[in-house]
Formats: C-alpha cells, structure tokens, sequence
C-alpha cells in the first residue's frame, strides 16, 4: 500500500501557550513517549517535535485517516495532558501538504519571527532523538534530510535571516556596521539582565573582541562574565574602565541617566577621539540624549531600533516570498520521490511477471531449435530482454513520475491489467526497525 506523510500538532499560530505547555513532551519522557506513539498499528515511522512554539508528530503511515486519528488519541493520553478541548487547536497535513509544512518548519517560514534560525537546530535534534530510539524508517530518513537541504538552500539563496529582527541583535547589527569589524572591539554591558544577555550572545557570534560587564548586583554581574567569558567590574567604578569600551549598551533599571555628555567627553579625550558606539536599551533611557551631540559618538535608543527593525521586518518577508518558491520546487522533488517509492512493490511485480512470460517462451523456443549454438541462444537472450525493457520503459517511467493525483490510478490500472494484485499483496511491508519494548496491539 502507499506510504504517506501525515502532520498533526498545534503551535503558536494556533494554540495558547497554556495549551502548548499542556502537551509539551519533556526529554525525560521522549522514549516513554515514543514506546506509546510506535504501538499505535497504523504508524510505521514517527518523529515529535515539541519546543515552546509548537507540539507536532510527523508520521509515515499507509492509513493516513487512522493514523491521525491515533496520533490525537496519543496527545490525548499524554501524562501531563489535562487541558480540555486540545483539539481544536490541532491542524492535520497530509501527502504534499504535509511535506511542506515539514519544510516550511525547517526553512524558518513558519516560526513566530521568520528567518531566525533556532528552529532548525530544534528540528535536527528531534531527528536525531527519534533515529536513536528506532523511531525513522526509509521515508522520515529521506523527508528531514531533505528538509534540511531546503533550509539550507534557503539561507544561501535569499537573504531571510540577514536583517535584525530583536533590539538585542538590532544594536550589534549596527556596531558592526560602524566598526565593519568588531574582533579588535571591546564591548561593555551596562545592567546584566535578560536584554544584555541576548547582547553578549549576539555580540559573541558576531566576534567580538572583549566584554566587560557591570551591574548594581556586582554578583550578576561576575555570572554574566562567567557565563560569556568577560570581565565583571563594580558598578561605582565603571565609568573608569568606559575609556577601554568602543561599544556602550546600557539596560538597567535606573531613574536617571548613568552616562552624561560630561563623562563621555572625558573618556573621547582619553581615547584620543576614538569613535564610540552607545545602545540605549532601556526606558527610562540610560544614556543622556545629549550625548549623541558629541563628535566621534554615536547613540541609539529603543525608538531607534524599532525603526531598524520594522524595516528589516519588511525586508525578511520580501525574502520570505522567494524562500517559499524555493520550498515549492524542494516539495516537488520529494513528492516524486515518494510517489516512486509507492510505485516500486508494482513496478517489481510488473516486472516479475513480464520477466516470467519472456524467459517460459524462449526457454520453448531454444528447446525445439536444439541446432542453435551458444552464440545465437545468447544473442535471442539478449534480443528478447531488450525487446521487454523497451515495452517497459514508458509504464515503468509514468509510474515513477506520477503525482500525488495520479500516482493510485496508474498503480491500480498496472496491477488490474496485468493481474498482479496477488503478487501485490505476497510482497513483504517495508516497516521500520521497532523500539527494543515496542509492541503491537
């Protein structure tokens, strides 16, 4: 029977994060999890994927009606599901419109913010769980795989995560836009909270040289540069070390301004003029807005982000629209591919039984011309195996070809035409390798 893709879950586009967080699967209860999912009869291969923005299950099943059906009634008994009426969150994809939502997951077109790119680490991970416990045949093998490349070719054929999207990866964006590079750059971090953590981690992948971190809690401040390989200092004394930092950004939650122009004057003359860059993360601002006066300085606040930002926002779903053309054609071939796959039990057959036919009518044919020597009975070998492989050609390539609409209509009319339903159903299944406590019910 034909193998299908089959997606059912919600995610944020759909469900509350009360209801995510009701049937999120925690590491410690994948295998469990996976044990339950794999004894439902009507799925050959899964793999779940649960992160804080979506609970989905993709599965390969020859009864795709009854497959998603069991995979509801698999995230209904969850341990931990007591929410009620989960199930009008749910969505269900199947064939080509499961594989695209597959690849759209991957390529980032579906996340909360398109184009960043954590999904697709969360995606290669839950592969690679579900590979490890036995839970991926043949089709989940080659549907990720090819994922994989799609968002690969995405991210080299558009430029959908190149434009900042967050304040924190906004303001780095902008200091290495200043600076062209930032290896020979030092960074200080004013406040050692949520928002200047995002700014170390986007400053670190982004190379920068040296960090130097300071906070009125001068023990967050040491974890910060624990945590990112910095320098804590006390907070009373930053404004002795501002002379080493070319890049400024503040995010405390103080009342009143913590750099002034007076200060920053003082520090330009010590650097000799060097330019500076300050970000003003907070509100109230950190920074005085005087300072931005100054030569040789540069400063952003929040509003000034915001408008970076909802320029790259429109720049990103410009992009987005080319990713999805790119997506399209990855579908495509993964579709063909399949509707092969399908077609290969008839095809084998097919080919069984005309093999069957040309080897009982030569093997008749060489018994009354006895004559014939080993060259000739060599040669009408040859001529005959010719003569099916041409006959075969254009059935065999059609039905490797066919689409998701045509693809059980040429396999049907093959296996009436030439009778080989029997031989169809002699075939063993393809199933794949069950988990070591896996049973079936």
């Amino acid at each position: 029977m034909n193998r299908e893709i089959i997606v059912v879950g919600l995610s944020h586009h759909t469900a509350p994060v009360e209801t995510r967080e009701q049937l999120a699967i925690a590491d410690a209860e994948v295998a469990e999890a996976y044990h339950r999912l794999l004894a439902r009869p009507s799925i050959d291969e899964a793999i779940i994927l649960s992160t804080c923005n979506r609970v989905e299950v993709v599965a390969a099943t020859q009864h795709p009606e009854a497959g998603a059906a069991e995979v509801v009634e698999f995230l209904r008994e969850s341990p931990d599901t007591e929410v009620e009426g989960f199930e009008e969150h749910l969505y269900v994809h199947r064939g080509a419109g499961a594989v695209q939502h597959v690849f759209r997951v991957a390529s980032s077109l579906d996340s909360m913010v398109v184009g960043e790119p954590q999904i697709l680490g969360q995606l290669k991970e839950a592969y690679s769980k579900a590979a490890g416990l036995g839970a991926t045949g043949t089709v989940l093998h080659r549907l990720f795989h090819k994922s994989f490349s799609a968002a690969k070719r995405v991210r080299a054929e558009t430029s959908i995560a190149s434009r900042a999207v967050s304040v924190s990866s906004a303001a780095v964006d902008l200091a290495r836009k200043i600076f062209e590079r930032l290896e020979d750059k030092t960074a200080m971090l004013i406040g050692a909270g949520q928002m200047s953590e995002l700014a170390a981690r986007h400053l670190l992948s982004n190379g920068i040289g040296n960090l130097i971190a300071t906070n009125r809690t001068f023990e967050r401040a040491v974890e910060l540069s624990r945590e990112f390989g910095g320098t804590p200092v006390p907070f009373d004394q930053f404004p002795r070390y501002l002379k080493m930092a070319d890049v400024v950004i503040g995010s405390t939650a103080a009342d009143d301004f913590v750099v002034n122009p007076a200060m920053v004057h003082d520090v330009l003359r010590e650097r000799n003029q060097r330019p500076m860059f300050f970000i003003d993360l907070s509100v109230p601002r950190n920074f005085d807005p005087r300072v931005n006066e100054i030569d040789n300085v540069y400063l952003y606040d929040v509003d000034d982000l915001e408008g970076v930002i909802e320029v790259n926002l429109e720049e990103r779903q410009r992009e987005a629209a080319k990713a999805e053309h790119l997506v399209a054609e990855e579908v495509d071939g993964f579709c063909r591919w399949i509707g092969s796959l399908n077609a290969v039990p008839t095809i084998v057959a097919l080919r069984r039984r005309v093999e069957a036919i040309r080897r009982g009518e030569l093997d008749r044919t060489l018994a009354s011309l006895r004559q014939l020597g080993d060259r000739e009975r060599d040669a009408l070998e040859a001529m005959t195996a010719a003569i099916v492989n041409k006959i075969l050609h254009t059935p065999i390539s059609k039905l490797k070809r066919s689409d998701d609409e045509d693809d059980a209509y040429y396999i049907d009319a093959v296996l009436r035409l030439f009778e080989l339903e029997q031989e169809e159903e002699k075939a063993p299944p393809s199933k794949v390798t069950p988990l070591p406590t896996r049973r079936k019910t």
